[in-house]
């Protein structure tokens, strides 16, 4: 078993029986002191996470010793002004063993759900469904009509009229409600009819009707 703990601001990786220096901690030597920041345990490949720390996990420790670290030359110099400064340091330490660690009232991390992944079947079946949404809500052009321009056709499609269908089941009369503030001179009377024949697919009887009409009125 190995920990991962927090001891005066540092992070070290413990075992058992481990010898290990700290930053200069306030206890006698040959006293015990116990950790309680524990942020990661595992036994035997159990591992446990804390958030940050594990409730109940602990790591006991006894102090061996007080001591000083090699020494550290810190020289500092400034170029061209005659500045020189050099200064030793040597970092106050403590060396501890670990006796114990201690997992009482840990809870092991909840292992990864796994993400069911789609098949490809599925996938397709997803792909063709909403490809079929969007043909299904797809409108005609409107501007097949004749005497409906850009304007108009975006109009009624925001009324809802968006297919040749749609157009020729409304009265001429709702069409002009619709579109009265469209700039222009619009008489949509011959569009319910001109519609009809486009949804019915015939367009030639459209185009000579178109042909032998001004401005789409009869």
């Amino acid at each position: 078993m190995y920990a991962i703990v927090e001891i005066a601001g540092q992070q070290f990786k413990v075992e058992k029986d481990q010898k290990v220096f700290v930053h200069r901690l306030g206890t006698e030597e040959g006293k015990k002191i116990s950790f309680d920041s524990v942020l990661l345990l595992d036994d035997n490949g159990a591992v446990t996470l804390g958030a940050p720390a594990i409730n109940g996990a602990s790591v006991e420790a006894k102090v061996l010793r007080h001591l000083k670290g090699n020494k550290v030359i810190v020289f500092k110099k400034k170029r061209r002004k005659g500045y020189r400064v050099k200064n030793g340091h040597r970092q106050a330490l403590t060396q501890i063993v670990i006796e114990n660690i201690t997992a009482t009232g840990a809870k092991k991390a909840a292992p990864k759900k796994e993400t069911k992944k789609a098949t490809p079947k599925a996938a397709k079946t997803v792909a063709s469904k909403a490809t079929t949404k969007k043909a299904s809500t797809k409108g005609d052009d409107l501007k097949k009509i004749e005497g409906i321009g850009p304007k108009i056709a975006e109009t009624l499609v925001a009324a809802g009229i968006a297919t040749f269908a749609d157009l020729a089941k409304t009265d001429p009369a709702k069409i002009s409600e619709i579109i009265a503030d469209v700039r222009g001179n619009h008489i949509p009377l011959s569009w319910p009819k001109q519609a009809k024949m486009a949804a019915d697919g015939n367009w030639d009887e459209l185009k000579v009707w178109q042909d032998n009409v001004k401005g789409g009125v009869e």
